[in-house]
């Protein structure tokens, strides 16, 4: 009950800014991935699931190489600016945990090194599918060279670039894999 002496804000009538960081502005719901990023357990991990997910439903689209490549690079050029609105809307830092957009998009960019039909002939993909997912957590996590310098980059563009990075690991590894007869 209310006293004169009481000063505290009623929760109701303090601005919505003030109560959530803005997660369900439209930059911060794209940048974690509805939400996925949001979950406190590895939530870089469960962008990068996405990721596999989203590469498979691309692959199986039928879409001709160069459609497929240009789907990809347009997510990933997006998430460019989606990943610099959501970490100024969130204020934590500059690559904040809940942004997985950027491993979202860069598992599927990473995945044009295999052809189509080895990625989305399920059951027969699914260990190609959890290499690469493997194999993007390793370097998204380990950052080998230039991961480490491009998550240096300005807003945005640093958040996309090292995964950017680890895409590329992925990629080369997963040549080398198959070229072995591995995968």
């Amino acid at each position: 009950m209310g006293s004169s002496l009481d000063t505290s804000t009623p929760a109701d009538s303090r601005p919505a800014a003030a109560a959530a960081p803005g997660w369900f502005a439209p930059a911060v719901l794209a940048a974690t991935c509805g939400g996925v990023g949001r979950i406190p357990l590895a939530p870089g991990t469960l962008g990068a699931a996405v990721g596999v997910g989203l590469a498979l439903a691309i692959g199986r689209l039928g879409l001709p190489f160069p459609a497929e490549v240009a789907a990809i690079v347009a997510i990933n050029a997006v998430g460019v600016p989606i990943c610099t609105a959501a970490a100024r809307r969130l204020g934590r830092g500059t690559d904040p945990g809940a942004i997985v957009f950027d491993e979202m998009a860069s598992v599927p960019l990473g995945l044009l090194a295999v052809p189509a039909a080895a990625r989305t002939a399920l059951p027969e993909s699914l260990p190609l599918l959890l290499a690469a997912f493997a194999l993007h957590r390793l370097f998204d996590i380990t950052k080998p060279f230039p991961c480490r310098r491009l998550e240096h980059l300005p807003a945005g563009l640093g958040i996309m670039a090292d995964d950017w990075g680890a895409a590329a690991w992925m990629a080369v590894a997963l040549a080398a894999c198959r070229w072995c007869g591995w995968l």
